[in-house]
């Protein structure tokens, strides 16, 4: 017999004591679900719903949402999202801005995990269409338990339930829940994919199972993050927000490489994944040759001593911000006053005009994408390649920053 339900949310929360929790919730079984289970463990929640704007029925579905915490006695806020522009993917764009609104909802409650109503439905359904995708471990160990983002811990504490359960369970609350018509719409692979589940259940393949077998994978991947840590910690180091690599990183087994490079190239672009697997595949192949490959807005330039992984200069053109500013995602500049200034890249004319540079030890086009401060067309400082003229670069400590972010994805 499965343990009760609150037993199982608690365990899959892994929280010791009981934070304020932030609690995302639309209105579906899964998520109102999580919001009175936690309600029922004695946790300090606050709720928030994203309201999209894309059907007619979403506003209503907040507002019923907050009726129902507030008869909870839990904060409620409904954000909203108006920014599709009718182009691309809309519900990849749709889930980046959920996030980014919970995000920064969080963040300005002061709030540091945030729990999603993800069931063990919604990993096993997640695995079938990895595995469709021909993904390998991280793909198919589907949905993390515990993930940092955005600055904030994300926490999925059902993916030890099943859909069924919870919605017997709001049922026996006497809890009505709204039904997303897309649900139901074959359009969607993940609905194709939840039909087709029915006809895998005579073979033992079932939601139970799949899930399982994800979490294998998930203890799989753990083990080969825990193998790439420790290869960073020996052949890894960081000079100016670059990471050198030394040559006997191509001695690794070949997936403690492959996932070494992604973390280098995702902590140098500040992007929130690396590069898809066929493109890094050529780039290895190609470095292990000693060839320089652009990549991911990064060169990897292999030299005497190694490799060099730093930002490509054609991804930041264009790239500006206020000295007191996060430039390209990573780059603090603090110097004497602000007033008419502006950071961007180095530059070719800017480099020129650091007559020191190569003392630096730096490579001349890791420099020119470099930040530096301008006013108008006057170059005013660039730390990195020599001239400080009372100005620093900084982006936190490096060196931990990227082995922390070796075990955040």
């Amino acid at each position: 017999m499965p343990a009760p339900l609150l037993t199982r949310f608690l365990q899959g929360l892994g929280l010791a004591e009981a934070p304020v929790l932030g609690l995302a919730v639309s209105g579906g079984s899964d998520s109102l679900g999580l919001l009175h289970l936690a309600v029922e463990a004695g946790l300090t929640c606050h709720a928030v719903t994203v309201d999209h704007g894309l059907r007619p029925e979403a506003a209503a579905e907040a507002e019923a949402v907050a009726r129902i915490c507030a008869g909870l006695g839990v904060p409620h806020q409904v954000l909203r999202w108006r920014g599709w522009d009718r182009r691309g993917n809309l519900q990849d764009q749709a889930r980046r801005a959920r996030y980014r609104l919970i995000a920064d909802w969080a963040q300005a409650q002061g709030i540091g995990a945030v729990a999603l109503g993800h069931t063990r439905d919604d990993l096993a359904e997640t695995f079938l269409m990895r595995l469709a995708r021909g993904a390998g471990v991280d793909g198919l160990s589907a949905m993390q338990a515990s993930r940092s983002h955005l600055g904030i811990r994300w926490l999925r504490p059902l993916l030890a339930i099943g859909r069924a359960e919870l919605r017997a369970d709001l049922a026996a609350r006497g809890v009505a829940w709204a039904d997303d018509p897309s649900n139901d719409n074959p359009a969607f692979d993940r609905v194709r994919v939840r039909r087709a589940m029915a006809g895998l259940d005579p073979l033992g393949l079932d939601a139970p199972r799949l899930a399982e077998v994800a979490g294998h994978l998930a203890e799989v991947r753990e083990a080969l993050e825990a193998g790439m840590l420790e290869a960073a910690r020996r052949h890894a180091r960081i000079d100016a927000g670059d990471v050198l690599l030394d040559r006997a990183v191509f001695d690794l087994p070949a997936e403690i490489l492959r996932r070494l490079l992604v973390q280098a190239l995702a902590f140098v672009s500040s992007a929130e994944y690396g590069p898809r697997g066929p493109a890094l595949r050529l780039a290895t192949e190609r470095l292990r040759q000693a060839d320089a490959v652009t990549l991911h807005g990064c060169r990897l330039a292999p030299g005497r001593h190694g490799l060099r992984i730093y930002r490509e200069a054609r991804a930041v053109e264009g790239c500006t911000a206020a000295p007191d500013a996060l430039w390209d995602g990573r780059w603090r500049m603090s110097g004497p006053q602000n007033n008419g200034l502006q950071v961007r890249m180095l530059g070719i004319e800017g480099l020129a005009a650091c007559k020191d540079w190569r003392a630096t030890g730096r490579p001349r086009d890791s420099l020119i994408a470099s930040p530096a401060v301008w006013q108008g067309e006057r170059l005013v400082a660039a730390p990195l390649a020599g001239w400080q003229n009372g100005w620093t670069a900084a982006t936190g400590r490096l060196e931990e920053a990227f082995f922390l972010s070796v075990l955040s994805h």
